[in-house]
């Protein structure tokens, strides 16, 4: 699309030298270029795109870049509230916008200001499948001279349609994985714009800007009781049944305990298993049910460290900034999703103060469903370069230094 761009309604702020928090700031050299390759020195052949970069790299501050290159009024739309505060929060801490300028419009609240972070629910929120969309109206609220589209990989349905309506607005998504399980990643290029810029993780990792991470899978049999159960079933129970192992149970126990010191996400699908998993091992459990102001509260207390251990539910795979987290336990996922799989390795990528590893554990049922869909969920990562450790339980594999597992 070479017809050029709205310039949008002028907004003038710099980011920062020193953020508010009092510590030096600047844009990463590939952020830079992600920016500058957007951009494209302000031409028609510039300013619509998607960049991607792994959970950890700073997609955030790439959005920001673009923004104070362009000085123009901005709506952010991003996949949750918790999404949504984080960029007002890096916004306010690393740009000179003013708490005047940035407004929230999500369920809790709904301020329409030069910059306006937004959730995806909200824009698809309507009473009944017969009604309007009432909150588009956002799109017209102001003139928007750019549009960013965090974690563009889940871009709904309705919100890809409203984006057919505003293709002279410069748009920018931002995502980790493009990869969407319905094969629709053509449509976010067809209207959102080309893939700008790509960074394999494994540069990332090597510069040291994300943490070197260890993947396992961890294989553990079916107890004999509930066999003939699983050969019984239709198939799309199979992997339920398989996910449910309780054996996983014990197996997180021993995990927890070696990483007292760490850390650590359990995370999962099955709200009945993690009701199960939280209360055996004492941790708090964060679904979709939690309110966000618990939410909140619970992930603060984790990055004070008061708080070692959460138990989510799918709610953690997005724009979950927590950056001490260096243990994930995966118990159960949405079948063979690949995205899925690397925002979830993504929570614990951000590098360590003291350069240790991050490790990723797949607790798996050998020879079910469970093990089939991991194998197709690691595909990404593994053309990433991450290699999986693959062990039986009995190996204890965990307790071997991880420095032993890379050639």
């Amino acid at each position: 699309d070479v017809a050029g761009y709205v310039e949008g309604e002028a907004l003038y702020f710099e980011l920062r030298e020193t953020s508010l928090g009092s510590k030096p700031f600047h844009l990463r050299g590939y952020q830079k270029d992600a920016v500058a390759i957007f951009h494209a020195g302000g031409g028609v052949r510039g300013g619509s795109g998607v960049v991607v970069l792994p959970c950890g790299a700073g997609k955030t501050m790439v959005g920001m870049g673009a923004m104070e290159i362009l000085q123009t009024s901005t709506l952010i739309l991003c996949p949750n509230v918790v999404a949504v505060r984080q960029w007002i929060t890096e916004l306010l801490d690393k740009t000179t916008l003013t708490p005047e300028q940035v407004g929230e419009y999500t369920g809790d609240e709904k301020l329409i200001r030069p910059v306006t972070v937004a959730t995806y629910q909200i824009l698809t929120w309507r009473r009944s499948r017969d009604d309007k969309f009432k909150h588009f109206k956002i799109f017209e609220a102001r003139n928007w001279g750019l549009i960013i589209y965090d974690e563009v990989h889940l871009l709904p349905a309705p919100v890809f349609r409203a984006t057919a309506t505003i293709q002279a607005t410069r748009r920018l998504g931002l995502t980790a994985t493009l990869v969407r399980e319905d094969g629709r990643e053509e449509d976010v290029f067809s209207l959102i714009g080309p893939k700008r810029f790509d960074m394999p993780w494994k540069q990332l990792e090597d510069q040291g800007w994300i943490a070197t991470a260890i993947c396992y899978e961890i294989r553990l049999e079916l107890p004999d009781d509930m066999r003939r159960k699983y050969a019984l079933a239709e198939d799309r129970k199979k992997y339920r049944i398989a996910a449910e192992n309780p054996r996983k149970l014990e197996l997180i126990k021993k995990l927890v305990k070696y990483h007292k010191n760490d850390n650590v996400l359990v995370i999962g699908m099955y709200l009945d298993q993690l009701h199960i998993i939280a209360e055996e091992i004492d941790a708090p459990l964060i679904t979709g049910k939690t309110p966000n102001a618990e939410r909140q509260r619970l992930y603060d207390l984790f990055r004070t460290g008061e708080q070692k251990i959460l138990v989510v539910s799918k709610v953690a795979n997005f724009a979950l900034d927590l950056p001490d987290a260096n243990v994930a336990i995966q118990v159960s996922g949405t079948f063979g999703s690949r995205q899925e799989e690397a925002q979830r390795l993504g929570r614990i990528l951000r590098p360590k103060t003291d350069g240790s590893f991050a490790r990723f554990y797949s607790v798996v049922t050998r020879d079910t469903r469970d093990m089939e869909f991991a194998a197709k969920r690691q595909l990404f990562l593994t053309e990433q370069g991450y290699q999986y450790v693959i062990a039986a339980v009995e190996e204890n594999v965990w307790e071997e230094r991880p420095e032993t597992f890379f050639n």
